[in-house]
């Protein structure tokens, strides 16, 4: 369920978003493509949403535009109230403060000639936070809230694994104390025992501390496991959405049946469901295709005759068992 609204007003309501692209064509023709159509969705204090699609989907491009890093076509983007439009060209601080982001690729966002300390306390020095060594301490103490220690502080990039930079791209995220923080695929280049870490951590910043998080993903069962509610991203459209329990227990639109479908069946809720649908679906293509070979063989006036004359063909099993079909015949003397 997702969190009890104390104000009426969501801290981000997006209305309408439309994003789209130049796309290069000639070298005299320009083409405009919407990536993004009319995409309308709320994020609550404290709460958690799911953006869940296919690669191409939008999904990112969305949390571009949230975080103006892609320009907004149509819509609107308002944060605590306040439409983005009318901030202007340069994003304020204060924005960028609010809104933090965490991405797949950690190191790709670290200098890989600097300590990972670093990364942190020149955030802090960015937004004008305290002196040099206030902001030591607020940085042990951040690498402490994530799981690391001050010795990860003097380690450069290339010396930690990919869970512990992940831990301190999320700690430079919330060493700011942002109210929103979007995650796009933040754990899906982790092995299973590391990224259910990172989940239960995020989950447990979000109850310490009330922050909010987008959380954009391929993965069903991530967002099962941690959204309050999701939204699903076809071709740009968000094409349903609702509490995480309610679709996926009983999913509205075909597409999301079908992503639902194809998902890992580990999870006992649903699990036989999920089996029953995907061997349904088996069934039903394999059925048209046997109607379209029989189509085939009745169009042709030969086809039942050269079936007829060929031998069948044993199975790939049997041929194996068998073993081989001629004797080996030992080679002449003096050949090669």
């Amino acid at each position: 369920m997702s969190p009890d609204r104390t104000d009426s007003r969501p801290l981000l309501d997006v209305r309408d978003l439309d994003v789209a692209y130049e796309v290069s064509g000639s070298s005299w023709r320009r083409t405009t493509t919407t990536v993004v159509k009319g995409v309308s969705f709320h994020i609550d204090a404290g709460e958690t949403y799911g953006l869940v699609g296919e690669s191409g989907s939008g999904k990112s491009t969305t949390g571009r535009a949230i975080l103006r890093l892609a320009e907004v076509a149509g819509g609107t983007i308002e944060f605590d109230g306040t439409d983005l439009a009318t901030l202007g060209e340069r994003t304020p601080l204060s924005y960028r403060r609010d809104v933090q982001a965490v991405y797949q690729d950690p190191a790709g966002s670290l200098n890989p000639r600097h300590h990972v300390g670093r990364a942190v306390t020149d955030a802090l020095k960015r937004h004008g936070t305290g002196d040099r060594a206030e902001r030591q301490d607020r940085a042990r103490e951040a690498f402490a809230q994530v799981g690391l220690t001050d010795a990860h502080l003097s380690r450069f990039p290339s010396e930690m694994s990919g869970g512990q930079l992940q831990r301190v791209a999320i700690a430079r995220a919330l060493v700011l104390e942002p109210r929103l923080v979007i995650c796009d695929e933040a754990v899906s280049a982790l092995d299973l025992s590391t990224q259910s870490q990172i989940i239960n951590l995020l989950m447990d910043l979000q109850q310490a501390s009330g922050v909010s998080y987008l959380f954009i993903t391929h993965d069903l069962g991530v967002v099962r496991h941690m959204a309050h509610r999701l939204g699903v991203l076809r071709k740009g459209e968000l094409i349903e959405q609702g509490d995480t329990s309610a679709v996926f227990a009983d999913p509205q639109h075909e597409y999301t049946r079908s992503l639902l479908a194809a998902s890992p069946s580990s999870h006992p809720e649903g699990r036989e469901q999920r089996r029953a649908d995907r061997l349904a679906r088996r069934r039903g293509a394999a059925q048209a295709s046997e109607g379209a070979g029989g189509t085939a063989a009745s169009a042709s006036p030969t086809a039942p005759a050269a079936a007829a004359s060929s031998p069948a063909r044993p199975a790939t099993a049997d041929m194996r068992q068998a073993g081989p079909t001629r004797p080996m015949v030992a080679r002449p003397e003096g050949r090669a």
